[in-house]
Order: C-alpha cells, then structure tokens, then sequence
C-alpha cells in the first residue's frame, strides 16, 4: 500500500504552554521556559535552572485516584493524548478499536518514581514501596496507559532511543499506517526528567550549561551546553482514506521517515554529521521530494558545541550549496531538551509552520560561529512560505530520526 498518511489531531504539554496552541504562540514569539528549578531543591547542584512544565494539574486531565497512581511522564502523556484525540474528532468504538494503535515513546520513563522507591527502600524498607512504582517507572506506561484509557486494542508499545523516541515512534507509526496495518495512530513521546539524578548525571556528562541566563545558545558561537526540559506530544496520525471517509480535519501530511545510526560514539555524535545526512536523505526519498523542495528545517540543535557543529555539516552535506537557503531554527532554546519528547513537540511545530506560513526562531542567537554558517532564523519568528518542513532528532547511542511533514491539498 502506498496510501498518504495524514496528522488530523495534536496535543502537548510543554515548558511553554498547556495546549498545542499556547505552545506554539509562545515559540513564535520568541517566549523563553527557562526558569530556576522548583521540582527539588538544587542548593547543592552547579546546575540551577530547568525548562519544566508550570502551572500543570493532573487533576484537569485525569481522576485525581488514577493521577496518583502515574509518574508525571505519564500524567504528561495522558493530558497530551487527550488534547490531540479531541482536536482530532476520532472516536475509539467497538468496531475500529482494533485498528487503531498507540505507539508512545519515553527515552527514560518514571526517573522520578525510580528516585522516590529507591529513597523508600533505604529509608523506610522494602514493605513501604508504592505497589504501583512498577507500572510507574517502565517506559511503555503513558502509552499503555492512553490505550487503557480510551479503549485502543491495536498495537500499543513504546521505543526507546534517547532523543530520538519521539520521532521514531511516528516513524514506526507512520510505517505500520503505510503498510495498512492499522487505519490510526495515536503516537509521540513523554518525558520528565528533572529530577536530582538525571540533572546530576547530564551535569556530570558535560551535556548541561551552568549559566542561568540567556540559555540555551542552539548554533551560537558561545554555546555551552542544553537546558534540560520536560513535557509530552502527541499526534493522531490516520490513512488519508480513513480520516477522508470519517469527515476529519486534515492539518498536514507526514510524508517521509529515515532513520539512521553513527556507529561511532555512545554520546558524542559523528564530527561530519553522516549519519544525520543520510537520514535526511532517506526521509526525502521516502517522500518523494528533491531537496531544493524544502522550505524549513526544524533542528536538533541542543545548545551543546559538539552537536550544532555536527548538524550544520549534515546538513551541508545532504543540500550542499542550496543549505544556505534553507532557514533553519531550533525551539530547543526555548522549550530546553525535553529528552525523547522533543522531536514529537518539534514534529508539532513543523506542522504549525506549514499550516502557517510562519517559522520560529532561534533564540538567544548572538554571536555567529565560523563552524556554523547556515541562516538560523535569529531571534525573531519569519513569516514566510513552507510547504514542506524536517524535523531533525539525534540521540545518545547515535541514532537519528528525521520526519518529512508536508502541506496537504
């Protein structure tokens, strides 16, 4: 089957907003999710600052008994899906469940569960832990909690591939839909992560900046680091013929999927960029588009000196002469790295583009790095045309997912 694959529904849970809509008002208006760390106390930690979800009550989205018995990643998810299953319209019934599947990704599920189990166990003993930690902390919880909660009987399931879950989750879907395998996904990525262990460890790995203000610098000659964030997107991805027949709104098309591995280094990425290259052009090809045919590309770009130099080359490498007209921009600098989540919120956004005409910027954009010579659209949001959008995630491990979202008619 070649059948195009369209988005009908988004949802998100992010640093700067509740909604898919008050994120992407908040992106496109260059608004900032860094503040000082509320979720535990870093009086000890060099890092002091987060990207977290404000102003966030599971209570709005889920039973508060049920709430209880989630990790915030799943909390996160479960909001997330709600949004995007309503903005939909699609109705899970006795007739379609089983057609319809749930591919929710968490590069590292409940760390923060994890953390309080382990604490209880030493304080307190093992009688004391929370009998629902398991279901809490595994990383396919959010989706077979969405499945659960709203009667979906087809292939539910979680992958696992750092920064890349996100986009690889739509992939997968993306595939499984291509293949007539289901009519519908529910699909995307959850994360929180700001917790004691994993602040400490990304610390430790020389990942995070230790500045507080005007952080992260994505492609800045004074980058230094990311800014860890958290949150959760969801799309509903259907079969044109599908969402067609049940009368849906169709906002775009996802129209092309690669992904690719450095096999070269566990955390850095390849200093040329080959695998994300190739993953850019396998996604293109799957789509049937030219490169030259790209209007915007949606980074990875974490802030961190080694990646943005290595993604600006992969992307040299798979335009050559024609990156340069490319705009490119990574939202990271305002929603911070929100793990396996990000590339399903930037999947998000790169939809929001081409709906829009309108592309976000790179914020906190300075100063320019010799190394980094492409247009990164600084500061400011730029109204311009986009049909067709890339969403680019590289993740620890060397895996690389690249999603091809293109204007439908």
């Amino acid at each position: 089957m070649n059948e195009r694959i369209v988005i009908t529904g988004m949802g998100a849970i992010s640093p700067i907003g509740l909604s898919v809509k008050e994120a992407w008002q908040s992106a496109i208006n260059g608004v900032s999710g860094v503040a000082p760390i509320t979720l535990f106390d870093p009086a000890d930690f060099l890092v002091q600052i987060a990207c977290e979800v404000k102003d966030f009550d599971p209570k709005d989205f889920i039973p508060a008994r049920e709430a209880r018995r989630m990790d915030r990643y799943e909390q996160f998810a479960l909001a997330a899906a709600k949004e995007a299953l309503e903005h939909s319209g699609l109705e899970i019934t006795p007739e379609n469940a089983s057609r319809v599947g749930v591919i929710v990704s968490s590069a590292i599920g409940g760390i923060s569960s994890f953390e309080d189990g382990t604490q209880t166990v030493r304080e307190n003993g093992p009688r004391r832990v929370n009998p629902f930690l398991i279901p809490m902390l595994m990383p396919n919880g959010a989706a077979g909690l969405i499945g659960i909660t709203h009667g979906m009987q087809g292939p539910a399931f979680s992958i696992a591939s750092a920064c890349a879950s996100g986009i690889d989750a739509l992939g997968v879907a993306w595939m499984m839909l291509k293949k007539g395998m289901i009519d519908a996904a529910i699909s995307g990525a959850s994360e929180s992560t700001v917790t004691p262990t994993a602040v400490a460890a990304f610390d430790r790995l020389g990942a995070m900046t230790r500045r507080s203000e005007n952080v992260p610098q994505p492609f800045d000659a004074n980058r230094d680091g990311l800014v860890m964030g958290e949150g959760s997107a969801v799309l509903v991805l259907e079969r044109e013929s599908f969402a067609v027949e049940r009368g849906a709104d169709i906002l775009a098309e996802l129209a092309g999927y690669a992904a690719t591995a450095d096999a070269f280094h566990i955390t850095a990425p390849a200093e040329d960029g080959a695998g994300g290259t190739r993953a850019m052009k396998q996604a293109l090809d799957q789509a049937g588009l030219n490169p030259q045919e790209v209007n915007y590309i949606n980074a990875h770009g974490t802030s961190t000196p080694l990646n943005d130099v290595s993604e600006t080359r992969a992307i040299k490498a798979a335009f050559g002469d024609f990156a340069y007209h490319i705009p490119v921009s990574s939202t990271k600098s305002m929603t911070g790295h929100m793990m396996g989540a990000t590339g399903a919120l930037e999947t998000i956004f790169c939809v929001q583009a081409v709906e829009e005409d309108v592309i976000p910027p790179t914020i906190n954009y300075h100063t320019p790095d010799p190394e980094c010579d492409l247009d990164y659209v600084p500061n400011e949001a730029r109204e311009t045309r986009v049909d067709v959008a890339i969403s680019n995630a590289f993740g620890f491990g060397g895996h690389n997912a690249v999603l091809v979202v293109k204007k439908y008619s």
